[in-house]
């Protein structure tokens, strides 16, 4: 007689897996969709109230504040996927979401001082820190629900989900192509039955590109284009190297000439010199490698932004307000520029 299966006794890996939530293939699109919205949301409330000189909602004592407006815009964006079926239903819930979330987040001052302090100064930069610790979350959620770190049962739940939400207006082809995709490789029997379900489903024209990945299409060519330009590389390259350094010699002199006695910040201050100083050395690191490891020193000047833009701009944000955006702004174009030349350096060196 067989002995029986030991995980008939004790629970195993297997039992664990069974009993999580299945990872959706399109996570990372939902979350950037909540995160781009919250992202415009927060700097479009910013430049209305500045450009109408902060008016309020209400009177006779009452005031609506918009994070009232948040709450609810959340709580319809969470409503709509668990209402709705389907991809659309969840990047209208995470849009929404999205809107709300910034409108919420907008007023976090008034909910970390005593005196509900809207202008409270390191209210920008707490804004700041919660979109980049969302960003990080979508690097992470994109590494783990890529096609090939799903299970076979995963792939297939995802594929079905595709399938079946696309039968009341159809699937385009290549909706079609990319639940084949998912479902290659997980038997026969699988991969049959799918294409027999999609034969079931409606064909649809695909719809016109959203405005928003029309433009994130073309800045990801643009930093294409410009890191094969090396007229374009080069004044990088020293921007990287040259503008930290200035930064750290800017606040030193400060400091001689007694300016910084008038700055009301002094933790942030002193957060954007360590910062500087830790990016001017590393920009100054890589510059000395170029000529010996080109792909080295392209990879210290991505550390180099990807340091300022989490840490450095924290405190930017603190001493400046909303006046960093155009700082970040800058950094994300410089990144994109330098992670395509690394990319392009590191595909070389593997030929």
């Amino acid at each position: 007689m067989p002995p029986e299966s030991s995980s008939r006794h004790r629970p195993g890996i297997g039992w664990l897996v069974r009993r999580l939530p299945t990872r959706a293939v399109e996570a990372a699109s939902y979350l950037q969709a909540f995160v781009l919205s919250g992202v415009v949301t927060v700097l479009a409330v910013r430049a209305y109230l500045k450009a109408t000189d902060y008016p309020q909602l209400g009177g006779g004592g009452l005031h609506i504040a918009h994070v009232l407006w948040g709450g609810l815009l959340l709580a319809v964006g969470l409503g709509i996927p668990l209402v709705f079926l389907g991809g659309g239903a969840r990047s209208g819930g995470a849009v929404i979401g999205g809107i709300g979330f910034g409108l919420f987040i907008d007023e976090v001052g008034k909910f970390v001082t005593t005196g509900t302090d809207y202008f409270y100064a390191p209210a920008a930069a707490i804004i700041y820190v919660a979109f980049a610790l969302l960003v990080l979350l979508i690097q992470a959620v994109r590494g783990r629900t890529g096609r090939s770190r799903l299970t076979p049962a995963e792939r297939t739940a995802n594929a079905l989900d595709m399938v079946l939400s696309g039968l009341p207006g159809g699937l385009t082809d290549r909706r079609r192509i990319a639940v084949l995709r998912l479902v290659q490789g997980t038997g026969p029997a699988t991969e049959t039955a799918v294409a027999h379900l999609l034969e079931a489903v409606p064909h649809r024209e695909p719809p016109p590109v959203p405005l928003w990945q029309r433009a994130a299409d073309r800045a990801r060519r643009l930093a294409v284009w410009a890191a094969g330009r090396r007229w374009l590389v080069w004044p990088v390259v020293v921007y990287l190297v040259v503008e930290p350094v200035l930064t750290v010699v800017a606040v030193f002199l400060d400091g001689v000439t007694g300016k910084l006695d008038q700055e009301r910040e002094w933790g942030a201050v002193l957060g954007v010199s360590a910062t500087a100083l830790i990016t001017a050395v590393l920009g100054l690191w890589a510059a000395w490698l170029l000529r010996r490891n080109r792909a080295e020193a392209f990879r210290l000047f991505k550390l180099a932004l990807l340091v300022d833009l989490l840490f450095g701009q924290v405190f930017n944000f603190t001493v400046n307000q909303f006046g960093a955006v155009s700082a970040v702004a800058l950094d994300l174009a410089l990144l994109g520029v330098v992670t395509a030349e690394h990319r392009r350096l590191r595909r070389a060196a593997e030929r």
